[in-house]
């Protein structure tokens, strides 16, 4: 609820700060005393824009703070913690007009932009002004108000849930599906170069050592004599070294006995001679492989010319980079499969949400089409009662694609007068219909859905009487369990608030203006005296003075 609201250089106000309290609260004046000024400073904590020409002194800035108790309000709660800004029971809500034109505004003072006030506020206060339409005449407000008489917003929220959850997965199937379409442009090709490696199937260090082998292979013949020296120097000629160390072991061991390091000299010399011959043995078999074959050389210079074909194409130049790159393109062609397996789970997905979906909004869709009939004919009695006994209700409930509500296409229609001629609301309804049609509706669903502080701002406009006393039941009906304020030039719902506050006109402060408003809450006495006013003139008569008694008895 509102609790304060505090102007400060706006129009003909130069500063006014009023204490709100729950229920019905009117406020009453001669007309140009200010009323909707201060409906119109109020508006600009809601949201709207303003201009420098309402500043009254043109060297101070324009101020409007409002104090609203937000208490249990999860929604408010919520919307604080997703700012970051300072969570409190009771919201401050400020903006700022400078001289210069800029404006600021503020909560819980922490400067937020003008479509963050705007959302914020319009869960706080419903105003109604002349000619407003804006959430009469919006599907959403028709919707749920539909919803809150078939008491399943509950189960609006659950479908909610189920239709992001739809609409995310169809645009994750959709970015699947197009990299599909991407990778299969390039499949063919990866597939081709990863089956001309596979065809290859080098394994590690092959391309390495077959270098090495065609080296061997290209000099056979010279290696093989090379061996030949080799061997005949080491065992098989004239005088081998081998024999030549196994004499000279002998005479060593004749001699062993002469000096303390002869022994140990003599055993390094065995060691030599049998490394020698195992050396030989190596070589000759070494010797015995190296082998002049033409046709092995052509077998391997073939598998080298492929290595070097397959590392100029794929930039590399090691066998490593090329089983490197296979196993990439086999993981590649690994992702290209696992996306068509992912597509097929999230086609699943997507249809089991659609599913869902139809079937709650299905449901939604048969709880709405019960209470049309039951909104049309119990707005038509209310509106009979505030003094529209020709004015009708039609609600035209079409179906539709899945939306974020559902599948309806929702519109109020209204016909004033009985003509059968039904229209838009926006464009048939006077301001002063459309404030007594929002309260009618308002009436009906007040105990199935949270509403802010509800302000009406003359919504007394063409009525008088009987229907006035209507329109003041129902205000005071609809003030029980929240707050409403009324701005009304009518002493029957003036009778009937809880508080009343009066607007008057004073002698300024200032040299800045000739007269401002000024404005002081009404004690039971003043009450009757201002509504004996209202019936009767400046000065009214006993039987005013009893009616105003009669009103608020």
């Amino acid at each position: 609820m509102l609790q304060r609201l505090f102007i400060q250089n706006y129009a003909i106000i130069e500063e006014i700060e009023i204490e709100f309290t729950t229920g019905l609260v009117v406020i009453t004046g001669e007309t140009g005393a200010g009323k909707s000024i201060l409906m119109g400073a109020l508006g600009l904590i809601l949201g709207e824009r303003a201009e420098t020409g309402v500043l009254v002194n043109k060297e101070k800035k324009l101020i409007v703070e409002g104090a609203f108790d937000c208490t249990n309000n999860k929604w408010v709660a919520s919307f604080l913690k997703e700012l970051e800004l300072e969570e409190t029971d009771i919201l401050l809500v400020r903006r700022e007009i400078s001289p210069q034109g800029k404006s600021r505004a503020f909560v819980n003072d922490s400067p937020v932009n003008l479509s963050q006030l705007q959302e914020l506020s319009a869960q706080l206060v419903d105003l109604h002004q002349q000619f407003d339409t804006l959430s009469l005449g919006q599907t959403s407000f028709q919707r749920e108000v539909l919803d809150a008489l078939a008491h399943q917003l509950g189960k609006v929220e659950e479908y909610k849930l189920i239709y992001n959850e739809w609409v995310q997965a169809k645009a994750e199937l959709a970015d699947l599906l197009s990299k599909q379409s991407r990778a299969e442009a390039e499949a063919s090709y990866i597939q081709f170069q990863y089956q001309e490696l596979e065809e290859a199937s080098f394994r590690e260090n092959e391309i390495e050592e077959l270098e090495q082998e065609v080296k061997l292979l290209s000099n056979a013949e010279s290696v093989q004599q090379f061996l030949a020296r080799t061997t005949d120097a080491l065992s098989l000629g004239e005088e081998p070294l081998v024999n030549r160390l196994k004499t000279l072991l002998n005479e060593w061991n004749s001699f062993s006995s002469f000096h303390a390091d002869f022994p140990a000299l003599a055993e390094r010399l065995r060691a030599a001679y049998v490394e020698l011959q195992e050396l030989s043995r190596d070589i000759e078999r070494v010797a015995d492989q190296v082998q002049l074959d033409p046709q092995r050389l052509e077998v391997v210079n073939t598998r080298i010319s492929l290595g070097y074909k397959l590392y100029k194409k794929h930039q590399v130049n090691t066998t490593a980079g090329l089983l490197t790159i296979q196993s990439n393109l086999a993981t590649q062609l690994s992702g290209i499969e696992q996306v068509g397996q992912s597509i097929q789970s999230k086609q699943k997905l997507v249809e089991e949400l659609e599913q869902k979906a139809i079937s709650l909004a299905a449901l939604l869709s048969k709880g709405r089409k019960k209470q049309v009939s039951y909104l049309e004919s119990n707005v038509q009695q209310l509106l009979h009662r505030v003094g529209m006994p020709a004015a009708q209700l039609k609600v035209n409930l079409l179906p539709g694609s899945l939306g974020p509500e559902g599948v309806d296409q929702i519109e109020f229609l209204f016909d004033a007068n009985r003509s059968g001629q039904f229209n838009p609301l926006r464009k048939v309804a006077s301001g002063g219909e459309l404030s007594r049609l929002m309260l009618c509706i308002k009436s009906l669903v007040a105990e199935s859905i949270q509403l802010p502080t509800l302000i009406f701002d003359e919504i007394d406009t063409g009525i008088a009487g009987e229907a006035a006393r209507q329109v003041g039941l129902l205000l005071k009906e609809l003030a029980q369990h929240r707050q409403v304020v009324c701005i009304t030039h009518q002493p029957q719902i003036a009778g009937k608030a809880h508080t009343h506050f009066f607007v008057y006109k004073q002698a300024g402060l200032s040299n800045t203006t000739a007269v401002q408003t000024g404005l002081r809450l009404l004690s039971p006495e003043e009450r009757v005296e201002i509504i004996a006013q209202m019936i009767g003139g400046e000065h009214p008569t006993p039987a005013a003075l009893a009616n105003a008694r009669e009103l608020l008895s």
